[in-house]
């Protein structure tokens, strides 16, 4: 009997088991389904196909708990093995945000900039969400719908919107801004995974940005937001087994 499915399926299988408790730092007396439950609260991929990766497992089982290890009692189909090996490389090796979703088109607005000019700059290139410096370090990012929260508040406290856009830095508008975490910093190496994970932990989260080992200090190389989500899911969902 041809046993390449069964080898290909087994083979995916190690790649995970191995990986997840890498990833997680697990000790090996756990089972392949405690690692998969453990995994899935961190992990956004794993989470995802957490209930097919423990019936793989259970189909594992199948083929290699028997006593005489030529005999293959649950030959999988090709269709099965596929989509297992290709959830394999996901979780063992996840595209980079950098060379995926990430828009790799990033304008950066100094701090003294009024508050008028943002808002032409951001209609004019289309951005929603425009990284701040101040003398070469990241103060904050202009977010178009924080920064309605700002003309809202204004209006409701009965300023001059005018005389408001046209005086006040967009480092003044940074500082009305509620202290939730809005957005965050990563290094180039960020999987999409782990981008999804960003915003699934932080509810609040609008933007990640992408620099080289992401601090601060660093021009950014990219940047990913709330919009992308979809985006990211269908990328996931598409990616292809290399041949």
């Amino acid at each position: 009997m041809n046993n390449d499915n069964s080898n290909r399926f087994i083979k995916a299988y190690n790649q995970i088991d191995s990986a997840l408790r890498i990833q997680g730092d697990m000790k090996r007396s756990i089972s392949y389904t405690e690692a998969v439950r453990k995994a899935a609260r961190f992990n956004s991929l794993v989470a995802k196909y957490e209930d097919q990766l423990i019936d793989y497992g259970r189909l594992r089982n199948a083929i290699v708990h028997n006593s005489d290890p030529d005999i293959v009692i649950a030959e999988p189909h090709d269709d099965v093995v596929e989509e297992y090996e290709r959830i394999a490389k996901l979780i063992c090796t996840p595209p980079l945000a950098i060379n995926t979703v990430c828009n790799k088109v990033v304008s950066t607005i100094e701090y003294n900039v009024k508050l008028k000019d943002v808002l032409e700059f951001g209609y004019k290139s289309g951005f929603s969400s425009i990284p701040i410096f101040k003398n070469g370090m990241l103060i904050g990012v202009a977010n178009g719908q924080k920064i309605a929260d700002v003309i809202g508040k204004k209006i409701y406290e009965k300023r001059d919107i005018c005389e408001f856009l046209r005086n006040t830095t967009i480092e003044e508008v940074l500082k009305e801004f509620s202290n939730e975490n809005y957005y965050t910093i990563a290094n180039e190496k960020i999987t999409l995974d782990k981008v999804l994970n960003l915003f699934t932990e932080n509810r609040k989260l609008l933007v990640v940005l992408i620099t080289k080992t992401g601090t601060l200090l660093e021009p950014p190389l990219g940047i990913i937001t709330i919009t992308d989500i979809m985006d990211i899911n269908k990328i996931l969902d598409n990616y292809e087994m290399e041949r």
